[in-house]
Formats: structure tokens, sequence, C-alpha cells
């Protein structure tokens, strides 16, 4: 009799688990229909974005659909201004894609995209020079990602980092790029090869992110970084110069 009590409690909380879900699902469906009427309204262009980007501005701001649409709202205005022609053309980045210092292929364990920074080829250029190939970046990421999958995986490698390659204007307004146009794109950003002058820059970088998106940034020690990529990527998906298999592809020529 004992044991059919405890078969009919684990059913209840199973279907209680159900329960919840499917009241998140619709409080979700619900307030995505409530972002689209509002910013379809004061902008026809939101017309044409999916659901899926509608409900990445939504998560962003906590399912707060007013502060959302305000968010929303903003990126649309600056799309239209900062990405006229509706992508960033090579020619438009040529001094940043000279450095040869970004890089996306392959897909870790959850089908999200890699990409590769190489932070020790970075050197300061024109300011927005530099936000147009975040942008670029970010749309080149975007454009690899699987169907149904919105997120990305991000190598930064420091070594090699010096004062010269210390770029803090335009390290702030990669992250005000990232976090207010491309929210929740960002999976997870390890950062290896951390050598100290770094640490000096992250507490200065550090209070302009949000903490949703700080949480996303994981520093590896050199003695974990193999154990820590092989639980992220599977070795036939890691770049070669982290013991995987495949080259690097530098991001013009990704596809």
């Amino acid at each position: 009799m004992d044991s059919h009590k405890e078969v009919d409690h684990s059913q209840k909380e199973v279907d209680s688990h159900k329960k919840g879900d499917q009241t998140d699902e619709n409080l979700e469906t619900r307030k995505i229909a409530e972002l689209r009427n509002a910013v379809e309204g004061r902008d026809p262009i939101a017309k044409e974005l999916d659901d899926m980007t509608i409900r990445r501005f939504l998560h962003a701001r906590n399912l707060n659909v007013e502060k959302a649409s305000a968010m929303l709202l903003k990126y649309l205005k600056w799309r239209k201004e900062a990405v006229p022609n509706g992508f960033i053309g090579d020619s438009e980045v040529k001094n940043e894609l000279a450095q040869n210092k970004f890089f996306t292929q392959g897909l870790d364990n959850s089908g999200r995209p890699v990409a590769i920074l190489l932070a020790s080829k970075h050197f300061k250029g024109e300011i927005n020079e530099y936000k147009r190939y975040s942008v670029y970046c970010l749309d080149k990421i975007c454009s690899r990602m699987p169907s149904g999958q919105e997120k990305f995986l991000c190598i930064a490698d420091l070594q090699g980092l010096r004062y010269s390659n210390c770029d803090m204007r335009g390290v702030l307004a990669g992250l005000d790029i990232m976090q207010n146009y491309y929210p929740e794109r960002l999976g997870k950003a390890l950062l290896i090869h951390v050598p100290h002058i770094f640490m000096k820059i992250w507490k200065l970088i550090s209070p302009f992110i949000d903490n949703k998106t700080k949480q996303k940034f994981v520093f590896v020690d050199d003695k974990d970084l193999e154990k820590t990529l092989l639980n992220e990527i599977e070795e036939s998906q890691l770049p070669d110069i982290y013991g995987g298999k495949m080259q690097l592809i530098s991001i013009e020529k990704s596809s």
C-alpha cells in the first residue's frame, strides 16, 4: 500500500512539473504576442522579425514587455542607421580583417557555432570601423547557427596580450553592441591563457557588463584547459591549435 502511495506521489510531482512547464510556455507565448503588438504599432519593420528574435529581447528584459519594447525599438532604429544596406561588406572593415584575429568554425556539444578571438592580434584602429567589424563578426556567427539554435560559444585566447593590444574604447563598444543589439546570443565565453595584465582590464570593464552576461564569462586555468575545451567541444570540432582536428577559418571566409 505504501508503494502505491509513493507511485501516486511521484506521478503527482511529474504532473505538477508538466503543468508548470505548460504555464511557463503559455506565459511566454502571451508575452511574445504582447511585445510584438507593442512594437509593430510603432515601427512597421518589426513585422519582419520572427518569434525567436522577439523572444530573445523579451528574455533579455526578464519578460518585462515594457522594457523589452524599449530595447527592441532601440535596436530597430540602430540597425537602420548602423547597417543601412542590411549587411556589412568586407571593404567596410578591411583594416580590421587585415589583423586576422577572429575565426569561426565547428560546433560545440550543444550545437552552437564556435568562434575564436586571438587577442594579441588586435591593435587599436578607427573606432567606427571597429564597431562595423563587431557587427560584421556577430552577423557572420549568427548566419552559421543551425536551425533552432540561437547562441554561440567564444574562445577568447589572451595569450601574448600586451599593452599595445589593449583597447578599452573598442572593448566597451563591442560589449555595448553585443549586449544591446544581440541579446541572448552569447552562450558562453571561455577566457584562456589569461595574463595578469588582463585582470586589470577586467576590473575596469566588468562594471559595464550586465550580471546575466557576466555569468557567461568563464576564466579557464591553463592546467584545466584541455579538459574544459573537450567538455565543451568534441575533438573533431575543436581547432587544431588546441589539439583538435579543425583548421582555423578566418571570419570573412566562414559560411
